[in-house]
């Protein structure tokens, strides 16, 4: 994201940041938690970014190591200002007004706990403040319980203050319309209103609120723009609160994929991140995650019970009951179920990974085939390969982690071991049961393993009295009729 000066510009967005978030019980600040995949914070700066102020000021206290750290990675052209008491939101304003040089113009205040507020809605609250010509704008809505919340007070249709909950009279008390916090300021207005405030109320706070009060006894219009989504006007503080915004976001994304055609079997069971996105026909099935920033191909299939995080996954794949992170899997590719996709997967094309699969820093080619009880770590598979059953890529020594390549068309036989690094050739084939340490050729075949030995008559010596010697005995020794019947029928 980015900060423009665009001729629609406004001069200075401040975002309050620096509260405490006691109530969030956490030793991380409580603005770094996310919601759909995304810290709260980053929703508060996206959408101030979205006005191209000239200034962003994100006003810091409790924890601002790790916001200020947060910050710069989202976007380095925010301003940082700290609040080192807890003074109150007008305090907190002033805090972040001298971070930045005098000018005319409108100053925008918003919340970093607000993660609902969208750009568009500032827009639309900046636009009221111009065609109204007003000092101030605020974001109200009219709620059913207004409890904890400043009241707006209107004499004659017009706004003349805002009365927090706890100095309200009852008859205060009984207004639906209630502020959100989030207003637009003419910047002389700001600035003079507050030089003017006082600690005199119930919480000894600096109200950014009194500075309405101020405006309207300088004979300046205030306005409002009431809006109809109140969860944009909603805060969180606690933990609770927090899962509740989750749920009604993730509502909100599975409706919007729905609606761009996107089949989702159980809404109630599937979590889609904001940043993930997907391709129509795509069809997820019950206890599906998507997170992070993985894409969906076209009539992909995706569960059930899947997990996938920066995944990407291409056109016609089906994912089985899988958890992946940082992986890319091809168009017409099958993965699952039970497998364990790693960071550093990349199946191709109508490849395979199957059932109790781990891969990691593995590289499957088109059309390759890891089906089952199978750990491919630092692996290069050609495309057409066969990784048999219970095979394991070796790739630690201790010490080192190296790569073993697997190349075009090759087969390697069930619970084999392949000691990195080591090259299996094109078209080599690899013995059922090898530990193999060294490359094979092209076209070979490789045997590593200890020669077959039998002992007859060995249970009849050692346990002569067990159901295996009786058996062994009524066969007198002869190949069991299934098995003698089963190679006849191969050998025909």
């Amino acid at each position: 994201m980015s900060v423009g000066t665009g001729t629609d510009s406004v001069k200075a967005v401040v975002v309050l940041a620096a509260g405490g978030g006691t109530r969030m019980k956490s030793r991380r600040s409580k603005l770094l938690h996310e919601v759909c995949g995304r810290s709260m914070l980053s929703y508060a700066v996206s959408a101030a970014a979205a006005l191209n102020p000239e200034h962003l000021v994100v006003v810091v206290g409790h924890q601002r190591a790790q916001v200020a750290e947060h910050l710069e990675s989202l976007n380095e052209t925010v301003t940082t200002a700290v609040q080192d008491e807890q003074l109150g939101t007008g305090h907190a304003v002033g805090c972040g007004l001298k971070e930045l040089p005098e000018f005319d113009g409108e100053v925008v205040v918003t919340y970093g706990d607000v993660p609902m507020l969208t750009g568009e809605t500032l827009q639309r609250l900046v636009a009221t403040h111009r065609e109204g010509g007003n000092a101030v704008t605020i974001l109200t809505a009219e709620i059913d319980d207004p409890t904890g919340y400043g009241r707006i007070i209107r004499t004659a249709g017009r706004i003349t203050g805002i009365v927090e909950h706890r100095d309200a009279t009852e008859e205060q008390r009984e207004i639906r319309e209630i502020n959100s916090g989030i207003y637009v300021f003419d910047a002389p207005t700001l600035r003079a209103g507050l030089a003017q405030l006082s600690t005199d109320n119930a919480q000894g706070e600096q109200y950014l609120t009194d500075v309405v009060h101020y405006a309207h006894a300088q004979g300046r219009s205030v306005g409002a723009l009431i809006i109809d989504d109140i969860w944009q006007t909603e805060g969180v503080n606690d933990r609770v609160q927090l899962a509740r915004m989750n749920e009604e976001l993730n509502r909100r994304i599975i409706e919007h994929w729905m609606r761009e055609g996107v089949t989702i079997l159980d809404p109630r069971t599937t979590w889609i991140d904001v940043d993930v996105a997907l391709a129509t026909d795509v069809t997820l099935l019950p206890g599906v995650m998507l997170q992070g920033a993985t894409t969906v191909g076209e009539g992909a299939r995706i569960g059930p019970d899947t997990t996938l995080a920066d995944v990407e996954v291409g056109a016609g794949a089906q994912v089985i009951r899988t958890h992946g992170s940082f992986a890319v899997i091809g168009e017409n590719a099958a993965v699952g179920p039970f497998s364990y996709l790693r960071p550093g997967t990349q199946l191709g094309v109508g490849g395979k990974i199957g059932a109790f699969v781990e891969t990691k820093n593995a590289v499957i080619g088109d059309g390759a085939k890891v089906p089952h009880l199978t750990y491919a770590g630092d692996a290069v598979i050609g495309a057409g390969a066969n990784i048999g059953a219970g095979t394991i890529f070796a790739n630690y020594d201790g010490v080192n982690k190296s790569t073993t390549h697997v190349g075009e068309a090759a087969f390697v036989g069930s619970n084999s071991v392949l000691v990195s690094p080591v090259d299996i050739a094109d078209g080599a084939f690899v013995a059922a049961g090898s530990a193999i340490t060294e490359d094979v050729p092209a076209g070979g075949l490789a045997v590593a393993r200890g020669r077959q030995h039998n002992s007859p008559g060995w249970i009849a010596k050692r346990r002569p009295d067990s159901k295996a010697a009786k058996a062994a005995a009524a066969s007198d020794g002869a190949t069991h009729p299934a098995v003698t019947e089963s190679r006849g029928k191969l050998k025909g």
